[in-house]
């Protein structure tokens, strides 16, 4: 680990110097192998990360495993951890958010007044605030009081273990700042995880939001032992009413054809160790959703946001069709067996065509 003194941080970034210390706020899976990505990119960097189980921070401390998540895979030795915040945060350059998105608003205050002045915050968390319909960006911007070039975004196929076990990734990291965003890119450029850059925040959140819904959906079908051509119709379907709230937002619809769109969607739709299309298949099989929240060791992000997604659609006017069954399931207002024909009794239409 470095020599650098966490209180020795400066007031403002160089954006020419890779980052001295890391904070990662969030040790489950996707939290624990980022801060595995930071450290193996940079060996000269800290990487600290908070855990709200003190067991889990002496676990990565004296065995450098997180085993309830990663199981034995070996963190490297410039990655530690505390469940004190305060001590995780102190002098760093860069402050990596993997909480519960539902989760985030309630803790924020406590950490705004330890935050470094200086520090860029990046979100890993793909979900939209129950009752503000707010993206996380938007959380933090608001209970941090940061400007939006200190804020950004990491998205894409990002299923932890996968990357965890150092099989070749990319994803997108988005910041209105392209400097910043690059400068992001540069601490997460691991030889196993491949980061590109945008500024289009807004619709590399949406694809990341939105996959969570359509992750469900397909689950569901999968778990009703319906085909790949159903399946395929979904995934397909779910990522044309993904762009359609994207650029209703204010988003760019390339950036749907992206990592953070397609590249998302079809990790999160197609693989047993996506949380959210687990949930759907459970809830396929017949499990009510309080056995599904029973049976899983994690937060299915979708099911949490599916109803914020369906507001925000509503509010301003996008039809959308799959994110709305996949509520009416989750509300119990729709049985799982009736889905699949609720997805296709939609009016004939082009295939094109953006209107309801």
């Amino acid at each position: 680990m470095s020599d650098a003194t966490p209180g020795a941080a400066p007031e403002t970034l160089r954006l020419d110097e890779a980052p001295r210390r890391i904070a990662v706020l969030g040790s489950g899976s996707w939290g624990t192998t980022f801060a595995k990505v930071l450290a193996d990119t940079s060996p000269q960097t800290d990487v600290v990360l908070w855990s709200r189980r003190a067991e889990v921070a002496e676990e990565i401390n004296d065995d450098h495993r997180n085993s309830r998540y990663l199981g034995d895979i070996r963190l490297p030795d410039n990655v530690s951890a505390s469940a004190d915040v305060a001590t995780v945060l102190v002098g760093s350059d860069l402050v990596v958010l993997a909480v519960p998105a539902q989760t985030l608003r309630s803790q924020l205050p406590a950490w705004r007044p330890l935050v470094p002045v200086h520090a860029v915050v990046v979100s890993l968390m793909k979900g939209l605030e129950v009752g503000t319909d707010a993206r996380m960006s938007e959380v933090i911007a608001e209970e941090l009081a940061l400007p939006a070039e200190r804020i950004a975004v990491l998205s894409g196929p990002n299923l932890a273990m996968e990357i965890a076990r150092e099989e070749p990734t990319a994803s997108v990291v988005a910041c209105p700042d392209h400097d910043t965003a690059t400068w992001i890119a540069a601490a997460c450029t691991a030889s196993y995880f491949r980061p590109y850059t945008s500024t289009d925040v807004i619709g590399v959140e949406i694809g990341g939001i939105v996959k969570n819904v359509i992750a469900l959906a397909v689950g569901i079908c999968e778990g009703r032992r319906m085909g790949d051509n159903t399946k395929a119709s979904v995934i397909t379907r779910g990522l044309a009413e993904t762009t359609r709230l994207a650029v209703a937002l204010g988003g760019r619809p390339e950036t749907m054809s992206g990592l953070a769109g397609m590249g998302d969607l079809i990790a999160t739709c197609s693989s047993a160790l996506s949380r959210n299309h687990t949930a759907g298949h459970l809830l396929g099989q017949g499990l009510t959703l309080d056995q599904v929240t029973v049976r899983m060791n994690q937060t299915a992000e979708g099911i949490k946001s599916a109803q914020a997604v369906l507001e925000a659609a509503q509010t301003l006017g996008v039809d959308m069709p799959i994110t709305e069954s996949v509520v009416a399931v989750l509300q119990g207002r729709l049985s799982v067996n009736d889905l699949g024909q609720r997805l296709l009794s939609r009016n004939l239409k082009p295939e094109g065509d953006s209107a309801p």
